[in-house]
């Protein structure tokens, strides 16, 4: 059995690959396209949505959240999230806190999004959207993304509005 490397064995790898500055230039590249893309998709849903700022994460998920009126006030929101160790883009619905997280999973663990799925742990739902981001062509990447995001958000929503129509008419 191997033993745990310490936090210096740690830093030094950290340090080493830094040095070599590939993981600079990727990392702020991808934050840079984060940065595009979340651009691009609050023009293409000017008026539907709006949009919060990029969460850059730990290097294991940068998003940005967006949401309109009835998301808001059931305390939810969407994601769109670059998965780091998997390198794809991911749609997301998330919850404001651990109780409204457990509630909406709850009501969507049954749904083709999560269905055979374990609770995500900072979501609700998790739908891939791009499983092999071409980096070398931005505009049909974001094209895909916009894409991808557009008919969850639509499919997510009205499924949403449906299980809201039927608690209010009990």
């Amino acid at each position: 059995m191997m033993a745990a490397k310490s936090l210096n064995g740690y830093v030094k790898i950290y340090q080493e690959q830094l040095l070599q500055g590939d993981v600079q230039v990727a990392y702020e590249n991808l934050l840079r396209y984060m940065n595009r893309l979340k651009g691009d998709l609050s023009r293409a849903f000017s008026g539907k949505y709006v949009f919060g700022n990029i969460s850059p994460g730990y290097m294991d998920f940068t998003y940005f959240p967006f949401y309109n009126e009835f998301l808001r006030s059931k305390k939810l929101r969407f994601g769109i999230v670059l998965n780091h160790k998997k390198m794809y883009f991911e749609l997301w619905l998330m919850g404001q806190n651990e109780q409204i997280q457990l509630e909406y999973w709850d009501l969507l663990k049954s749904t083709k999004w999560n269905e055979n799925k374990n609770r995500p742990q900072y979501s609700v739902l998790e739908a891939v959207l791009v499983t092999s981001p071409n980096f070398d062509d931005l505009t049909a990447l974001s094209m895909e993304i916009e894409w991808g995001a557009e008919k969850v958000v639509k499919e997510v929503l009205n499924y949403l509005l449906e299980i809201d129509k039927n608690k209010v008419g009990h």
